[in-house]
């Protein structure tokens, strides 16, 4: 049996030496004619049989958009050209060529290999991307920033294993080399290491999501966050440009971030009403009378006309005079009545402060403060309700004998002459 089988294998090695040419030319064809073969075989098989299987046992389990991602994101034809490289790699022997050249051909396709291995790895991180943009989890926490840093990592790791394999040394002699450049390297990846260091604690201490609503006054932001990267985070300002900031910025200077506002369901109306002085005045008992016409005013001007009551009987023979008694003003029933008509409108929240001040007395009038928040954060409906609010208020100041403080124009000097 042995016998029989060392006759077939010189019969076979004896059939092959003598069908092979003697032209050189001739022997690296035919080697190239059996690497093309290989090299169509395998890139098929990964491009088509691979792939689809692939796809499949994705959509099996439930993963369709993984095998849209990837697809789009080229990972499988990175692979397909990544293997047909691998088996010239591993078959450069059936050309004719020195030992020598044949070596560094051999390094060059395994290069090139890693090159498009690589490439998959970094459509897989950008295909993780894209799925994870595309869910709740996203609004919340970014992971575009570590992705980023795992994309920098494996480029360098392939640059290192490319370098080492083309001058046939190990990689872990570059590594060693690293370690002396470890203070250059410092410098020059200074901007990523404080980013990935920002991006951390802003993601583990919840202080920046995309969709917030950043002030950033000193970079030029007030708008939307877009997107939050490594090195930079996107600001899609109101008039529709967009500001990069660099990440670390946003955690070593401040900025006003407005969210927690519209998660608190009330957004703060404070605005001033500058009133005339010289129209401050007491009320009058037939003016009182009239007020009360006003629903706002009725509790108002009853309890407050009972303590000032009690208030001037006290005094006895004094509260005979005008001077000496307390009596009511129309500034503040106005803002008297400003505080019950806050009180009165359903687009106000009643669970939080409100209130009607008068402030420190200018040289432009005495500024009323209306402090309250409205119940709808967003900016349209924010606006039509503090308009609304404001219209009253400045509708009503004539029937308390009250005028609005108004700067001199033109006119008026004209008027004058």
């Amino acid at each position: 049996m042995q016998e029989n089988n060392a006759l077939v294998q010189w019969v076979d090695s004896n059939w092959v030496s003598s069908n092979i040419p003697d032209a050189l030319w001739a022997q690296i064809a035919l080697g190239l004619a059996v690497l093309a073969v290989l090299v169509i075989v395998t890139g098929w098989i990964m491009s088509r049989v691979l792939a689809t299987v692939a796809r499949r046992m994705l959509s099996a389990i439930g993963h369709d958009d993984w095998s849209r991602a990837l697809a789009r994101r080229r990972v499988f034809r990175h692979l397909s050209y990544a293997v047909p490289l691998l088996v010239i790699m591993g078959n450069i022997g059936v050309l004719p060529v020195d030992e020598k050249y044949g070596g560094m051909l051999a390094r060059i396709f395994l290069s090139a290999a890693l090159v498009f291995f690589f490439l998959a790895i970094n459509g897989a991180l950008t295909a993780w991307q894209d799925i994870y943009a595309s869910s709740a989890r996203a609004q919340t926490r970014s992971i575009k920033g570590y992705l980023e840093l795992a994309k920098i990592v494996f480029w360098a790791l392939c640059v290192i294993l490319i370098i080492s394999i083309l001058v046939n040394r190990s990689p872990l002699l570059m590594l060693s080399g690293l370690g002396a450049l470890s203070a250059v390297l410092l410098l020059v990846f200074k901007d990523t290491l404080l980013s990935l260091v920002a991006s951390t604690q802003m993601t583990s201490n919840d202080m920046l999501r995309i969709g917030d609503w950043i002030e950033m006054p000193q970079a030029g932001a007030d708008g939307f966050v877009i997107d939050m990267a490594l090195h930079t985070v996107k600001v899609q300002n109101w008039d529709k440009t967009v500001t990069t900031i660099p990440t670390y910025k946003l955690f070593s200077e401040s900025y006003r971030n407005w969210r927690y506002m519209f998660e608190s369901g009330g957004r703060r109306i404070k605005r001033t009403l500058r009133i005339d002085a010289s129209t401050v005045r007491f009320l009058r008992e037939d003016e009182i009378i009239a007020l009360r016409r006003f629903a706002l005013l009725r509790d108002y001007l009853d309890g407050k006309q009972g303590e000032l009551e009690q208030s001037n009987r006290a005094l006895g023979p004094l509260a005979d005079l005008e001077v000496n008694r307390r009596r009511l003003t129309n500034l503040g029933t106005f803002r008297a009545y400003g505080l019950a008509y806050l009180r009165q409108q359903p687009e106000v929240r009643q669970d939080m402060m409100m209130l009607v001040r008068m402030m420190e007395p200018e040289s432009q009038g005495i500024p009323i403060e209306v402090y309250c928040f409205a119940n709808n954060t967003a900016w349209v409906e924010y606006e039509r309700i503090q308009g609304n609010i404001f219209d009253h208020l400045v509708a009503i100041l004539p029937e308390m004998s009250l005028r609005l403080y108004q700067a001199p124009a033109g006119s008026d000097f004209a008027n004058m002459r």
